[in-house]
């Protein structure tokens, strides 16, 4: 997992905890770059270090500010998190539009940053107001209200995402092979034989309807080589003659 990437800026975040699960929240995104801006309970914390669960410890030193300007003078490009109206002049965005266009901006030479407020009124205005975007995450608009970490695992799960190559959907045959075409259909023969010779499919009007169906139904279910040999094994058991157990 590649880490690194933009920065996240906590501003007077109040509670250790918040600080700590943010952290593990950035870590489980590759994220490793946080910065505090007045710390209400100062730097270190001891909550802060126990809600990280190790994260702090595969991470940089945490960055301590007095102001905000300082937390950002290295950085070209900053997202302000917001979940209010700010009446200014700004591009607003999406967690998930932000992530894809600061995955340009690096690319590009450029420095990220995510700036987030404290945990009751979020950033205040004289903050927003130094940021070049404003980022949203569209929610129930009747509430909106996010915890810190949550807030900070949302946007870093956008990035995270953004570079991320997990195909959305796989099937894991735990090392077997997926049967060929020519193995099903060598399947469907036997199956399809058993059942004529039981007499399942004397109607021969409905019959080119029910082998359609059957064949439809095993083709779906993705079967490997094993589970074909497993159904061959299968029929021709049913279909041996044996003496009754007494």
């Amino acid at each position: 997992m590649s880490m690194g990437g933009p920065a996240i800026i906590l501003v007077s975040p109040q509670m250790g905890e918040n600080i700590g699960t943010a952290a593990r929240a950035m870590l489980n995104c590759g994220l490793t770059d946080l910065r505090l801006v007045g710390p209400r309970d100062g730097w270190p914390n001891v909550k802060a270090e126990r809600a990280a669960v190790g994260a702090f410890e595969m991470m940089p030193p945490v960055r301590v500010f007095e102001k905000t300007e300082d937390a950002l003078r290295d950085l070209t490009y900053v997202y302000a998190t917001t979940a209010r109206d700010r009446k200014m002049v700004k591009p607003i965005v999406t967690a998930r539009f932000a992530a894809a266009e600061a995955k340009e901006r690096i690319a590009a030479g450029g420095r990220i940053g995510f700036l987030f407020g404290a945990e009751r009124m979020g950033l205040v205005n004289d903050d927003v107001a130094l940021a070049d975007a404003l980022l949203t995450v569209p929610l129930n608009p009747e509430f909106t209200s996010l915890n810190l970490a949550q807030a900070v695992l949302l946007v870093g799960y956008e990035w995270f995402q953004a570079g991320d190559t997990t195909p959305p959907s796989q099937l894991d045959t735990n090392g077997s092979p997926l049967a060929t075409k020519e193995q099903l259909h060598a399947f469907f023969a036997h199956f399809e034989r058993e059942l004529d010779a039981c007499g399942f499919l004397r109607n021969q009007e409905a019959r080119p309807s029910m082998v359609r169906n059957l064949r439809n139904m095993w083709s779906r279910t993705h079967l490997t080589e094993q589970e074909v040999r497993t159904l061959h094994g299968v029929v021709k058991e049913l279909t041996t003659l044996r003496v009754p157990r007494k």
